[in-house]
């Protein structure tokens, strides 16, 4: 079951991508991922991918299509995978299909996690951090027992830059203009399915794994 999870920055898509690679045992593949591993690793794609990425550009889609078309190839994505911020673009999109239908392969489900932008900003801007420790909370979701403070470690929590209304109303835009056409171009090859994101998360899941079957 070859799976492309679509959404929102913060609608929740890669908790959804880890449950669904648990249930039906297949990996859960992440760009970001799959960069560090091979950078890690010193492989040639992985050479190729740091000298861009130390100067701070991203990745071309076609080294970033050979990168995913790598890992997909290992011996545990024989089953399928879950795809998780690939592709992001249109062109990624197209190389992906190409190099899937040059093996006989295709996507068979791309699952959009819709959550309207309101919901996202309101979600991200309630997140607070830890910069001690890591831990993270959530004002109204998942509070600190004393307001503004770590439980771990009584340190003082934070709101994050990228979690600020301002930067994420940013990123939220550039997600409408680069990624949203990937709805369409999934929905045009038959494979578009559409789940409510703004629900409980476990009621969501179950939606996704009723489509999956």
């Amino acid at each position: 079951m070859k799976i492309i999870m679509l959404g929102a920055p913060g609608a929740g898509k890669g908790t959804q991508a880890k449950q669904i690679a648990e249930k039906y045992s297949v990996p859960h593949i992440s760009t970001g991922d799959i960069f560090r591993a091979n950078i890690k690793n010193g492989t040639e794609l992985g050479k190729k991918a740091k000298a861009y990425m130390d100067q701070g550009l991203l990745v071309p889609d076609e080294l970033t299509c050979d990168l995913v078309v790598d890992r997909i190839s290992q011996a545990d994505a024989v089953n399928g995978y879950v795809l998780d911020g690939f592709p992001r673009t249109i062109p990624q999109a197209e190389a992906l299909t190409s190099a899937l239908a040059s093996r006989g392969e295709k996507i068979d489900f791309a699952i959009d996690v819709e959550v309207p932008d309101e919901n996202i900003i309101s979600r991200m801007s309630g997140r607070r951090a830890c910069l001690s420790c890591g831990a993270t909370y959530h004002v109204e979701f998942n509070p600190p027992a004393k307001e503004g403070i770590c439980d771990v470690c009584g340190s003082r929590l934070v709101l994050r830059d990228d979690d600020k209304p301002e930067t994420v109303q940013k990123r939220l835009d550039v997600y409408h203009a680069q990624t949203q056409p990937l709805i369409d171009y999934y929905k045009d090859a038959g494979v578009l399915r559409t789940v409510d994101g703004t629900q409980d998360i476990q009621k969501v899941f179950q939606d996704i794994a009723e489509i999956l079957g």
